[in-house]
């Protein structure tokens, strides 16, 4: 699809986020747009009207607490409906609404909160205004803070509720919604802060109408997408990120989209069989988890395991020639009976409905990418950063798995002189708050973004991201290697659900590797290995034995120089949002690093 940025421009001229939200709104008055569960495991639900109407009676509230246009909300909320309300009620006061990880301590409360000048917090419980409290003394532009849920009234007396916010009649909201201009702040997407202090990303409500428009364009080639309005999504990963932002909050307001709040995400599969989305979004380790669970209870059944493989391996190469429209009627009628027999898998991790999935945030094996094509789950790769409001590179249609797609629509991307992935177009974000200098680093003069990521692109556009700058591993011999490389071949492995690849100035590379705590308990039982523990299983000699073939196996494809030669293999999961993950489940290589430093030394030694 051929678009240029300035034909995308001429379509998003004059559009906020208040201004396409009142869109929605009106064109959907009566349908459902939020949907929850209740503590008692009812579904609750609001339609636009009733999402409009809360908008408008949250900033109100907002206006009489003193808040003023320019001004930052700080939110500290989980995926749940409430969370839209306060963001959007923000947006149609002129405030930038801020959303913060819900992990944050009080000291990087303190920074984030100082550092966009926040003037009021709104929290989801005591525990997290408690963390506010400790540091509140050190806040001193912060007038104000409300707390969402408090049943037993623990909040100090000069902390608002919620309900408070409703006191106050509602605005109009036709009329609040010329406060906001595409060139304000929609909102700041802190960087996970893993080289020093995070960055605050500073994204324009141009920025997201323009991503918006670029992305509908994008997904509009799929069959399915020709209407976006009351597509199922579930809204479960936290809106500190872009990603969700984009998905689900943004996407939702301009599209129409049902959105199901899922607060915990470690909850995601027990949403998905209940919702069955149409859409779905999730990070590698999301879909690296239902595969583990498919692969798990197949593996009680050996026989039925093996028919599954057999289908999966028939179906690998077809998905690929109904996706570039070049299968025969026989192997169209061979597709359609082997998906059938998949409908049930499909079923029982309700994606049954899913019309289109997309993986982003992290590299994800292109085997397992072509698996799930294979059982009939159209999953594709998207590509980007938060300095490009989410995307640079997605294709709906026509992968190649191993690659992040094309240019979406309206943006310029190509490689720089050293293979670095840059772009140009609308979604590049207006700097970094408060720091000119770093602003300059990564947009350069001519206005191209550059992302840090080393990439190749082939013949007809597809790029393949080869590793950040950053992070290519050098070894002690010179040789530059790309650990996420690796590290996706690693968890090619079944018995593998982790892996950091070691190797920075030494000999050798070698790598942690984690059990997948369903896979392997489930592989050593169908072998009648005993064990109290997944500890247990690192240290087994038949489980060592296994994913030392697996090495051999998934190394194969590279050099000498380039292969994990040693592993160490670890039992205890690594979960998001600590000293070794993202929120995103992106590694955070200095963490393994001080984590496991005597695991490692004990590789070279």
């Amino acid at each position: 699809m051929t678009v240029t940025s300035a034909e995308i421009d001429r379509v998003v001229a004059g559009q906020t986020i208040p201004t396409e939200f009142l869109k929605t709104v009106s064109a959907l008055t009566d349908q459902v747009a939020l949907r929850w569960r209740n503590d008692d495991e009812s579904w609750g639900s609001w339609t636009w009207r009733d999402y409009a109407d809360r908008v408008a009676q949250v900033a109100a509230g907002y206006r009489a607490l003193g808040v003023q246009p320019g001004q930052r909300i700080v939110l500290m909320l989980r995926n749940i409906p409430e969370f839209h309300i306060a963001d959007l009620a923000a947006c149609f006061v002129g405030a930038t609404p801020v959303s913060i990880y819900n992990s944050s301590s009080p000291e990087q409360i303190q920074y984030l909160a100082n550092h966009c000048d926040a003037v009021l917090a709104l929290v989801e419980d005591i525990g997290f205004l408690e963390r506010f409290l400790k540091v509140r003394s050190e806040l001193p532009k912060l007038a104000n803070l409300v707390v969402l849920r408090d049943p037993d009234g623990l909040a100090p007396g000069d902390v608002y509720r919620w309900e408070s916010l409703f006191d106050h009649g509602s605005v109009d909201l036709d009329e609040a919604a010329k406060v906001a201009s595409p060139d304000d702040l929609a909102t700041l997407i802190y960087t996970s802060g893993t080289t020093g202090p995070p960055k605050a990303v500073m994204i324009s409500h141009y920025n997201v109408s323009w991503t918006v428009e670029s992305l509908r364009l994008s997904v509009s080639e799929h069959p399915a997408f020709s209407t976006f309005a009351g597509k199922k999504v579930v809204s479960y990963l936290p809106m500190a990120h872009i990603a969700e932002r984009m998905v689900s909050h943004y996407q939702g307001c301009y599209l129409g989209y049902e959105v199901t709040t899922c607060p915990d995400p470690t909850g995601i599969a027990a949403y998905l069989r209940e919702v069955k989305p149409n859409f779905v979004f999730g990070v590698p380790r999301v879909w690296e988890k239902i595969h583990a669970g498919v692969v798990a209870a197949l593996a009680a059944d050996p026989e039925r395991q093996q028919q599954f493989n057999d289908g999966v391996a028939a179906a690998e190469p077809l998905a690929e020639k109904i996706d570039w429209g070049t299968a025969t009627e026989e192997e169209k009628a061979t597709w359609d009976f082997l998906q059938a027999v998949f409908a049930q898998v499909r079923s029982l991790i309700g994606l049954d409905e899913c019309e289109l999935a997309v993986t982003g945030a992290a590299p994800i094996p292109a085997d397992l990418l072509r698996w799930f094509r294979a059982i009939g789950v159209p999953l594709t790769e998207i590509y980007g950063m938060s300095e490009s409001t989410g995307p640079m590179t997605y294709r709906a249609i026509k992968i190649k798995p191993g690659t992040v797609g094309i240019a979406i629509p309206g943006c310029e991307v190509k490689l720089a002189d050293d293979g670095e992935i840059i772009c140009r177009g609308g979604n590049v974000f207006q700097g970094y708050l408060h720091d000119p200098e770093k602003t300059a680093e990564t947009i350069d003069e001519d206005g191209w973004l550059h992302s840090g990521d080393i990439g190749e692109v082939d013949e007809d556009g597809y790029f393949k991201i080869v590793d950040r700058k950053k992070e290519l591993i050098i070894t002690a011999g010179g040789k530059n290697i790309s650990p996420a490389n690796l590290e996706a071949a690693l968890k090619l492995i079944p018995l593998v659900g982790q892996a950091c690849a070691i190797g920075d100035q030494r000999p050798f590379v070698a790598a942690l590797v984690v059990l997948d705590p369903e896979v392997a308990p489930a592989w050593a039982t169908q072998r009648g290995i005993e064990f109290e523990t997944l500890q247990d299983l690192a240290e087994h000699p038949e489980v060592q034995a296994e994913i030392e073939r697996g090495l051999e196996e998934v190394m194969a494809p590279f050099n000498n120089a380039e292969r994990v030669k040693k592993v160490k293999i670890l039992a205890d999961e690594w979960l998001p949002d600590s000293d070794v993950l993202t929120p995103t489940s992106k590694l955070k290589r200095r963490g393994v690093h001080a984590r496991y430093a005597v695991e490692i030394e004990s590789l070279y030694t």
